[in-house]
């Protein structure tokens, strides 16, 4: 018997080939190929065909009409003898919308007679003319009532009293992407609201030559809502009194610097300012 020893020879009982193991990774990899464009398909769907779900998916261009015609509804919640001005629409830039994404946001004001101590009837009063899908409610605050209402496409409602015979109601986007910007609509025609003003400033013995800044909303039943605003600077000091006859008497707001009086359709508010007196002239919507 020969003791030489063969070598070069796989035994027959050596490990299994690996070629299993591979196919099992190619397997792995095409699944997972397959599931990254699936779900880059249904991404792409869902964001042409579904409702945003958080706010940075509303740029402020979108935002906007809602923001305009929220405050619209407020302006024919409070009526035609409790509206006292709408605010022009106020856009600060700077936000971030992600820690690496600048943003905007966008608020706009609408001013409501609150006689003192009638605040939370106000505001609960407005609450329950908002349209139902708003979920307006009034609840207690730090510094009193506040109303809290959701106007949609992320768009809160707040209102609060400001402690001078008024709440104020703010319509607010929070931070969100620019988009193409805000575009405020277009000024309508003067009506009654700037004949009111020039009366006013007039009879403060302040016509101002600069015409008034417009502003108006669309109502919830068609037609607009409209103030007429104009501020008077340094000069001699103006009088509450100087506008007691224009109010007949019987100011809807006589709670100094602050005075609001009723002529026909319009009412006109007055803040007075170590140097700047402030007016605004309002017609609120129709009905």
């Amino acid at each position: 018997m020969s003791g030489a020893v063969r070598t070069g020879l796989a035994s027959s009982t050596g490990p299994a080939a690996p070629a299993p193991a591979r196919s099992w990774r190619r397997w792995l990899l095409a699944a997972t190929a397959v599931w990254a464009v699936l779900l880059g398909v249904l991404t792409w769907t869902s964001v042409r065909d579904d409702p945003p779900t958080v706010r940075e998916q509303r740029s402020l261009d979108q935002a906007g009409p809602v923001v305009d015609r929220a405050v619209g509804e407020l302006a024919g919640a409070a009526g035609g003898t409790g509206l006292l001005e709408l605010g022009p629409a106020r856009v600060a830039m700077g936000c971030r919308v992600t820690p690496l994404a600048d943003g905007a946001r966008l608020r706009r004001e609408v001013g409501v007679l609150a006689p003192a101590g009638t605040e939370r009837a106000v505001l609960t009063g407005i609450a329950e003319r908002l349209p139902a899908s708003w979920r307006a409610e009034v609840g207690p605050g730090l510094d009193g009532p506040v109303l809290r209402a959701d106007a949609g496409e992320f768009v809160a409602v707040e209102g609060r009293p400001t402690v001078d015979g008024r709440v104020r109601l703010i319509v607010d986007t929070g931070c969100r992407p620019v988009g193409s910007g805000y575009t405020p609509a277009s000024a309508t025609a003067p009506g009654p609201e700037a004949d009111a003003l020039t009366a006013a400033l007039r009879s403060l013995g302040r016509p101002s030559d600069a015409a008034p800044e417009l502003v108006s909303v669309p109502c919830p039943g068609g037609g607009l809502a409209r103030t007429a605003r104009s501020a008077v600077g340094p000069g001699p000091a103006p009088s509450v009194a100087a506008l007691a006859p224009l109010a007949g008497g019987a100011p809807l707001l006589d709670n100094p610097p602050v005075y609001a009086y009723r002529t026909g359709p319009v009412v006109v508010l007055a803040e007075f300012g170590e140097d700047t007196t402030r007016l605004a002239a309002t017609v609120g919507c129709p009905g």
